[in-house]
């Protein structure tokens, strides 16, 4: 359907971020209702010390408010079209003026800091059990899952050339697994953890851990299979975890995930992310983030559904690709491509944004003052005040145009796709 399309949806959050209105064109507007005020105050004084109704005139038509009330929404917008066409969408422009500030990095784990491409390496059934006829029932329910490990079970069964077959009462629910039943048997799809809190006395029958993702496969409510997977880091992880602090100023990184803690801590050491939190539920994500949160501005990443009530909570949450259509609500801005390289650009136009606000704002309305003083004391008259205040909007809002005529966002970090 049209309503669906990309372009479609970009036009939808474009609509909906000229709704939502951020602190500082809120200030502007504020500091623009008090300007005119003052300068008629200040255009009453000229005439009334010196008797000349010029400077009267002259001081009323220099001033401006318009670096305020008009460069500081041109800048917001060309900041979100900058963005949009290098494939981040901003859904709440406020996010453009807390993203500098923030100062705690938080990520999810899979389809974040790695590609979220698992790739099945083994699967390990029970006694008695058939490994293929596990995975093929597995498969049969995950193509219902949005989860980023169904689509490596599904690209397992299709490699072993398995035929899918009919699920019934599908259920997933965040951090709870996957149930549904499948040719007359109830399957989950679950994890160790959650496996040995309802049955730990049945331990002896799990492979050991090892490196990498696992899920379990059980059946009618007995253990039928470990499958194991193996997802790859992500290849500008590195460089941007590592030059998040002396170039963003970030003060502290650090991964939140739902994944097993051997896998989390893994990912980590390559990395070079020292705090971790690994088996974590939704819930538990929400309070880590918000713990941080009132700690320091906080920015979290995530790109699955279980992260969305994270994402929500963090000063500014940012989410991957269109897994989830929840996840993409909860966050303020939604990056179209899986890249790092694209956070990146971000920070920069965020960066960029609230420069150039200030120099347009500040330097616009400093230019008003000044051309405001030299009206009253005679030295400019209506006419060349007219011109002025002319000369002084024009050039607050060609500074503020600055971000449209910008070819690329000098990213710190580089991406060989790009």
């Amino acid at each position: 359907l049209a309503i669906d399309s990309r372009y479609a949806q970009i036009m939808s959050v474009m609509q909906d971020a000229e709704q939502k209105r951020p602190t500082m064109r809120r200030i502007g507007d504020q500091i623009g209702a008090v300007f005119a005020p003052l300068a008629l105050i200040v255009a009453l004084a000229a005439w009334y010390f010196t008797g000349d109704s010029m400077r009267f005139l002259a001081v009323l038509v220099v001033a401006t408010p318009c670096p305020l009330l008009i460069a500081i929404p041109i800048t917001l917008i060309s900041a979100i079209s900058m963005a949009a066409k290098r494939g981040i969408i901003i859904k709440d422009p406020t996010v453009l003026e807390r993203l500098p500030t923030c100062r705690t990095a938080i990520f999810d784990k899979t389809g974040t800091l790695t590609y979220g491409k698992p790739e099945v390496t083994e699967v390990l059934a029970a006694e008695g059990v058939n490994g293929n006829d596990v995975l093929r029932r597995a498969a049969s329910l995950e193509r219902y899952s949005k989860h980023p490990l169904a689509s490596a079970i599904l690209a397992a069964a299709e490699k072993a050339k398995l035929s899918l077959m009919d699920a019934d009462a599908v259920s997933e629910k965040p951090g709870q697994g996957l149930t549904g039943t499948v040719d007359g048997h109830e399957i989950a799809v679950t994890s160790r953890k959650k496996f040995l809190a309802t049955n730990p006395d049945k331990g002896a029958l799990l492979p050991e851990t090892a490196a990498g993702l696992e899920c379990l496969i059980l059946m009618d409510g007995e253990y039928a299979a470990t499958i194991r997977l193996r997802d790859a880091p992500r290849d500008d992880g590195k460089p941007f975890i590592i030059h998040l602090s002396p170039i963003h100023k970030f003060n502290k990184v650090m991964i939140v995930s739902g994944d097993r803690e051997s896998e989390v801590t893994y990912l980590a050491d390559l990395l070079g992310i020292k705090e971790t939190y690994a088996s974590q539920s939704p819930e538990q994500k929400v309070e880590i983030v918000r713990r941080e949160t009132a700690l320091a501005p906080s920015l979290y990443m995530g790109d699955g559904i279980n992260d969305a009530p994270a994402l929500a909570s963090a000063t500014v949450g940012i989410a991957f690709g269109q897994h989830s259509s929840i996840t993409a609500e909860a966050a303020g801005a939604v990056i179209m491509e899986n890249s790092l390289v694209k956070v990146d650009e971000l920070i920069h136009i965020s960066a960029d944004m609230r420069k150039i606000v200030l120099q347009s704002a500040l330097g616009g309305m400093a230019l008003s003052v000044i051309a405001m003083g030299f009206a009253a004391g005679g030295y400019i008259t209506p006419v060349a005040g007219a011109l002025l205040q002319e000369a002084i909007d024009v050039l607050a809002i060609a500074n503020a145009l600055r971000m449209t005529w910008q070819k690329r966002i000098e990213a710190d970090i580089t991406n060989e796709n790009n």
